[in-house]
């Protein structure tokens, strides 16, 4: 069994059920197989005698009809099982891999494109419904059925089920073949749907910016080309599943024809009697049946295949080191102290920050400044808790902050980044992402001190309010007066803010800088800045430089 397949029965509690109730149910479709064939060939054979009427046939007419509803009941069981399975199963994979990547964290994301993980998550996973539904119940039957049909040949005619066990073997030793093949163009077809879903999303996001700089028509052209590309790997997929299918049928044909050839041979020959013969002929093409439609199956399940294959390459990604240690009061002053701090990314060849050292008195504001990239933001990302360090030493209020629980850390903390991401939910729901408990007197305090309350009074229903994804309907100077509402809202002891008055003009910075000034007073705060009104709300100044070592305590 492929390492994926056994990795998808270990990982999934659905599969495993699936797998013993498949093997039940396979084991008494066998059954009925064998009972079909020995009716159908005796009903056959006794018509063909001197004597026999309509109501000597009708009871094993009756009994053959029985046979015949009861197998056709247990396919649709195991149909509508497989269905069942199938969408808990999958649930199941979504569920772990957002788990996963929620653990693995910031760092790991940016790393890695948000457009892929959603293709792989949605329509990749989909791709498995092949593998649920059809393959797995079919390889179960492809075991079962063909061992129970050589077992009632051989009882019958030890001829006929030498060459049954003869030439079964050659279809899954075919079938292994083939797959190689079929495996790796449905892994090129997964990369390609998730190449064209990245070009759609990033296109359709910067939408604007394409049409101001006049290259929307060159993005359009660029996906084309992506879908075409995708086309073509999908219609290289299906080549190799029909010419694949085409082999497989010819390949059982000809051993069902040789087993009718030497049954017909040994009946004319008078070695076999008739009844012996039909039963043997009747039954050989049920002992291929469920090789050849597990051969077309396995086809719809690579692409399922190959998007599990890269959901455990993500559930195999090495986690951040686990903060089993203490947390800090929840109101007690902060103070920092960053000793020798050295942090760099795998793609960028020079240190985020080398060998830094700054402290933070409790209760003070301090504004970081320096050039773009030379690690503002890192150290704040540091803090977090998203970003480890390469060597060095961050305390807080005098405990290490690698021996700090990450949750219980961050209860402490209010981050106002530099874009805030918004819900596609209400104003209040948005403002209580820190405090999802707060009471609405406690958000509407908030939304006042951060400066929105003109914004609510706007809004036709207040703070349940809708808004669009990503804040869609709100400026840019109320999107981050937002993310100070939740900072208000959290009311932490520490603050980290990374460039809040980014991209602002000068009338909604004077606003969103009064709200950061009500936001810091009592409170410890390091704010990344670049614009001199925020740097001037400072009590001191840290400048930092591009890798280069500095010393601030």
């Amino acid at each position: 069994m492929p390492a994926v397949d056994r990795r998808l029965i270990a990982r999934t509690r659905a599969v495993r059920a699936l797998l013993l109730r498949s093997a039940a149910l396979g084991v008494a479709t066998a059954a009925l197989v064998v009972a079909q064939a020995w009716l159908l060939a005796g009903l056959i054979s006794a018509s063909f005698q001197d004597g026999a009427g309509l109501d000597e046939l009708r009871g094993p007419l009756l009994v053959l009809l029985g046979v015949i509803i009861a197998r056709a009941v247990l396919v649709w069981s195991a149909e509508l099982m497989a269905h069942r399975a199938g969408t808990q199963a999958k649930a199941e994979l979504r569920m772990t891999l957002l788990r996963q990547v929620v653990a693995l964290g910031p760092a790991w994301l940016a790393r890695h494109r948000t457009a892929d993980l959603e293709a792989l998550g949605t329509r990749g996973l989909d791709a498995l419904d092949g593998y649920f539904t059809r393959y797995l119940p079919q390889l179960v039957l492809a075991v079962v059925i063909p061992v129970a049909v050589i077992t009632a040949a051989v009882t019958q005619d030890i001829v006929a089920a030498a060459i049954i066990a003869g030439t079964v073997p050659l279809i899954p030793l075919l079938m292994a073949v083939v797959g190689a093949g079929a495996k790796a163009q449905s892994a090129k077809r997964l990369v390609a749907l998730q190449r064209l879903g990245g070009h759609f999303l990033d296109s359709i996001a910067g939408l604007t910016t394409l049409k101001v700089f006049g290259q929307a028509r060159a993005q359009a052209d660029l996906v084309r080309r992506t879908t075409d590309n995708f086309r073509q790997e999908t219609m290289g997929t299906l080549r190799v599943a029909f010419l694949s299918s085409l082999v497989l049928e010819l390949l059982a044909s000809l051993s069902v024809a040789v087993v009718a050839v030497a049954v017909g041979i040994r009946l004319v020959s008078g070695d076999l009697d008739l009844s012996t013969g039909l039963f043997v002929l009747i039954l050989a093409p049920e002992a291929y049946l469920p090789l050849r439609t597990l051969g077309a199956s396995f086809h719809a399940s690579t692409d399922g295949a190959a998007a599990a294959e890269q959901v455990f390459t993500v559930l195999d990604s090495p986690l951040p080191a686990g903060r089993t240690g203490v947390g800090l009061v929840r109101h007690q002053a902060v103070d920092l102290r960053v000793d020798e701090v050295c942090v760099s990314y795998p793609d960028r060849a020079e240190p985020a920050l080398d060998r830094v050292s700054l402290s933070v008195r409790p209760g003070e504001v301090v504004a970081l400044t320096g050039p773009s990239g030379c690690g503002k933001s890192t150290l704040i990302a540091v803090l977090l808790g998203f970003v480890g360090v390469d060597s060095g030493q961050m305390t807080v209020c005098g405990v290490d902050l690698a021996q700090l629980d990450l949750d219980r850390w961050r209860g402490t903390v209010a981050w106002v980044p530099q874009r805030p991401y918004l819900l596609a939910a209400s104003l209040a729901d948005n403002v209580r992402l820190g405090r999802p408990d707060a009471a609405d007197e406690d958000v509407l305090r908030a939304v006042h001190d951060a400066g929105l309350a003109q914004l609510t009074d706007r809004l036709p229903h207040g703070l349940a309010t809708p808004l669009g994804e990503r804040g869609a309907g709100l400026s840019a100077g109320e999107r981050q007066r937002v993310a100070l509402a939740r900072a208000f809202l959290v009311d932490a002891p520490l603050l980290l803010l990374d460039e809040p008055t980014a991209n602002l003009d000068g009338e909604t910075e004077a606003s969103v800088l009064a709200a950061v000034t009500r936001l810091t007073t009592g409170r410890t705060a390091l704010i990344a800045a670049h614009r001199p009104g925020l740097v001037a709300l400072a009590d001191r100044e840290i400048r930092l430089e591009h890798a280069t070592s500095l010393d601030y305590r």
